[in-house]
């Protein structure tokens, strides 16, 4: 459990910190720990949603949001989180786990490149 604790405080500092809001790396802990894909998927939502509005909080105080941009992408987002879940219950664990790391690994490199365009 302190492990966790400890995982989650570095994950919300990386989460709050970039906006990548933390699942990237709290699946792969969870998996790595023994849970099923399927539930580490759901039990990161529960980190994000706490994280999140911790981090609003934070970034409401600095004058750093822009509502309109955010609830347009909530919208969208909320959509798409009652999709998901379903999609992922078709998915094997073997498929699911080669496509979050492709994209993972493909984001990587998009991000990096994305910094050498000056």
């Amino acid at each position: 459990m302190i492990t966790a604790v400890a995982f989650g405080l570095l994950v919300g500092i990386l989460s709050s910190g970039t906006g990548l809001g933390g699942g990237f790396l709290i699946v792969p802990l969870l998996i790595s720990m023994g849970r099923d894909v399927k539930v580490a998927v759901g039990t990161s939502f529960i980190f994000i949603l706490f994280a999140a509005m911790s981090s609003i909080s934070a970034h409401f105080r600095m004058g750093r949001l822009d509502w309109e941009m955010g609830i347009a992408l909530a919208i969208g987002g909320v959509l798409g989180a009652q999709l998901g879940p379903v999609i992922l219950q078709q998915a094997p664990d073997n498929l699911f786990k080669r496509i979050f790391s492709v994209l993972l690994i493909g984001t990587g490199i998009w991000l990096f490149a994305s910094t050498t365009k000056g």
